[in-house]
C-alpha cells in the first residue's frame, strides 16, 4: 500500500516548483566470460523475469510506469501542431522532383567563394565539402572516376589495418566504378544531373541500397528479407547522381549507442582509433569523418545519428518523425525513428536533407505535415538571421554532463553566438526528463520487439549479439500496459514542449554527456552492456 502516485495535469504543472533530477542508471556494466553468462542468466524461464523487474524497480520504471496514474490520454504516433510559416525561410514541394528540390536548396546557401575554398586553404586536412567536389568536376580538375579509385584503394587498404577498422559491411567495387564512370560522362557532356551527381556516400546497413543486402549489422537478416529496390531516400537521392560505396557498419540492429559490433569487428573512431566512434550510425558518421565521403544516411530513434556524429566531430541530423520516408528500411514501422543525413558541415546536412525529404503518403494523411521548408542564408537581409533567435537553456540538464569540460566548450559557443549575433537566451524548464527517458525506451523497445518477434520465434534470436540479446530481454519484460503508460508520457512531454517553443525558437545542450569511451579490449569478441555509458551519450 502506498506506492501510488497521481500526476497533476500537464496543464496545472508549477514549473517553478520542478527540480532537476539526475539519471543515475543502475546496471552493471559487464564484458567478455562474465558478460556471455550473464546473458544466458536473464533469458532463462524463471531467474530472468525477476532480474530484470529486480533492475526496472532500481530505475524507477515500475515506479512510472505501474504506480502512477497519468490524466493525459495515450499519443500512439507523433502530431504535428498547427504551423505558421516563418520569415526567410523557402518552401519546398514534396511531390516535385529531388532535382529540383536541391537546386532550391543551394539558392539558400551563401556564395561559393573558390579563392577561399581553393587558393587559400594551407590546412594538411580539410573536409571538401559537395561544392568543393562539383566545382572540381566542373573545372575538371577532378572527375569522380578518379575520385572513385582514390576511394577504392583507401577502403581495400582499410581492411588490411591493424587493429581492424571496419567501415563497410558490403562494398562492390565494381559497383562503384560502374556509378563513377557514368557521374563522369554526364560531367563530361556538360549535363550533371544536380549538385550532388558525382557525389560519394554510404548507407546505413538497415536502409535498402540496391543490389547490395540490408543485414543491419547481424548475420542472417539478409537470408530472411531480400533487397529488390533502393529505400525511397536512398532512391531520391540516386536521382541526383549520388554515387553510393555500400553499407556502412553499424551497432546490431540499432540497438546501441556505442558502436560496438562482433559480428563484423568495431569501427574505430578517426580521431582516436583506441575510441568508440558512437552508435548505432558508426560506420557512416566515422566515414564522413574520415574525409571519405562528403555525406552518408544513418537511421536515429533515440540518438543513433546525433551521438556518432558528436562523438566523430561532424554534423548529424535527426528530421522530425514523418518528415523523410522510411520506407525501403528495417525500422520502417514504428513512431520514433526517422533517417538523417550525417556531413561535415551544416551546409552539405541541408543539400542532402533537401534530395531525400518528402513524407510517405500515410504519414501525410495522418499526421498532416506542414510543408517542408529551408532557412534562406544567401540573402543580405538575412546576413544576421540568427539575430533574432531565441535560445532555451535548461542550465541544470545543461551541465548535468561527464566532464565540465564539455558544458564548458558548449557555454562558449552560446556566449559567440550571444556576442557575434545577439542571440537571446532563455532560461526554462524541460519537467519529467526520467518520464520522458523511460517512456522512449518502453516505445522504441517494444517496437523493435514486435518487429523481431517472428525471427526470434523461428530461433535465430539466438544468432544476435549478446548486447542486442540483453536490450531484447529487457523489452520482453514490457506489458501492453507500459507501452500506453508511456504513450500518455510522451502526450504530457509534447504539451511541455509546445508550451516552451511559445517562447523559444530552439533548445540547446551538449548533443552528447561524455567524449566517445574507451574501447574495451575485452569488449571486441562478445560485446559489452554498459547501460551507464548509454546514459551518458544518449
Amino acid at each position: 500500500m502506498g506506492k501510488k502516485r497521481v500526476m497533476t495535469p500537464a496543464k496545472d504543472v508549477d514549473l517553478s516548483s520542478i527540480k532537476y533530477e539526475r539519471e543515475i542508471v543502475q546496471a552493471p556494466h559487464l564484458t567478455g566470460f562474465v558478460f556471455r553468462l550473464f546473458v544466458r542468466i536473464i533469458e532463462a524461464p524463471v531467474i530472468g523475469p525477476i532480474i530484470m523487474n529486480i533492475l526496472k524497480k532500481e530505475n524507477k520504471m515500475d515506479e512510472i510506469l505501474r504506480h502512477t496514474m497519468i490524466p493525459e490520454e495515450p499519443m500512439f504516433k507523433p502530431e504535428y501542431p498547427p504551423q505558421e510559416m516563418e520569415p526567410g525561410v523557402v518552401v519546398l514541394e514534396e511531390d516535385g522532383r529531388p532535382e529540383d528540390r536541391v537546386e532550391y536548396a543551394l539558392k539558400c546557401l551563401p556564395h561559393y567563394d573558390v579563392a577561399e575554398s581553393w587558393e587559400n586553404s594551407s590546412a594538411s586536412f580539410r573536409y571538401w565539402k559537395i561544392r568543393d567536389y562539383a566545382h572540381a568536376y566542373q573545372s575538371r580538375k577532378v572527375t569522380p572516376s578518379m575520385v572513385a579509385e582514390r576511394i577504392i584503394s583507401i577502403i581495400e587498404d582499410n581492411g588490411r589495418n591493424k587493429p581492424p577498422t571496419p567501415l563497410l559491411i558490403s562494398f562492390d567495387a565494381a559497383g562503384v566504378r560502374e556509378q563513377a564512370a557514368a557521374s563522369t560522362q554526364r560531367f563530361e557532356a556538360g549535363n550533371p544531373l544536380s549538385i550532388l551527381d558525382g557525389i560519394f556516400m554510404a548507407i546505413k546497413d538497415d536502409i535498402d541500397c540496391y543490389p547490395h543486402p540490408s543485414k543491419g549489422a547481424t548475420t542472417w537478416m539478409h537470408e530472411v528479407r531480400t533487397v529488390k529496390e533502393d529505400a525511397v531516400c536512398v532512391s531520391r537521392l540516386r536521382t541526383c547522381g549520388v554515387i553510393f560505396i555500400g553499407k556502412a557498419n553499424m551497432h546490431e540492429l540499432g540497438m546501441g549507442t556505442t558502436g560496438n559490433n562482433p559480428n563484423f569487428g568495431t569501427t574505430r573512431n578517426p580521431h582516436a582509433p583506441d575510441r568508440y566512434t558512437g552508435g548505432s550510425s558508426s560506420g557512416p558518421a566515422a566515414i564522413v569523418a574520415s574525409g571519405l565521403c562528403s555525406a552518408a544516411l544513418g537511421t536515429d530513434g533515440g540518438g543513433s545519428v546525433r551521438i556518432p556524429s558528436s562523438l566523430c566531430g561532424v554534423v548529424g541530423f535527426k528530421t522530425t518523425y514523418g518528415r523523410t520516408s522510411m520506407e525501403g528500411s528495417l525500422c520502417d514501422s514504428g513512431t520514433v525513428e526517422i533517417i538523417g543525413p550525417i556531413a561535415s558541415t551544416v551546409e552539405d546536412v541541408l543539400l542532402v536533407y533537401s534530395a531525400m525529404l518528402g513524407a510517405s503518403p500515410a504519414n501525410r494523411i495522418s499526421l498532416k505535415p506542414a510543408p517542408p521548408c529551408l532557412p534562406t542564408l544567401s540573402s543580405n537581409d538575412n546576413s544576421n538571421a540568427l539575430g533574432s533567435l531565441r535560445i532555451g537553456k535548461y542550465t541544470p540538464w545543461f551541465n548535468d554532463v561527464h566532464s565540465t569540460e564539455i558544458s564548458d566548450k558548449c557555454e562558449e559557443a552560446l556566449n559567440l553566438l550571444s556576442k557575434a549575433h545577439g542571440c537571446e537566451m532563455i532560461e526554462i524548464v524541460i519537467p519529467e526528463l526520467l518520464e520522458m527517458r523511460t517512456a522512449h525506451v518502453v516505445s522504441i523497445g517494444s517496437e523493435c520487439l514486435c518487429s523481431l518477434n517472428p525471427d526470434c520465434e523461428d530461433g535465430r534470436g539466438v544468432n544476435l549479439t549478446y548486447d542486442t540479446r540483453t536490450s531484447l530481454a529487457l523489452f520482453r519484460s514490457f506489458t501492453a500496459a507500459d507501452y500506453v503508460a508511456a504513450q500518455c508520457i510522451r502526450r504530457r512531454n509534447m504539451y511541455y514542449h509546445l508550451e516552451i517553443f511559445k517562447k523559444v525558437d530552439v533548445i540547446v545542450t551538449p548533443t552528447t554527456g561524455m567524449t566517445a569511451p574507451i574501447i574495451p579490449p575485452s569488449a571486441l569478441k562478445s560485446g559489452e552492456t554498459d547501460m551507464q555509458t548509454t546514459g551518458w551519450l544518449r
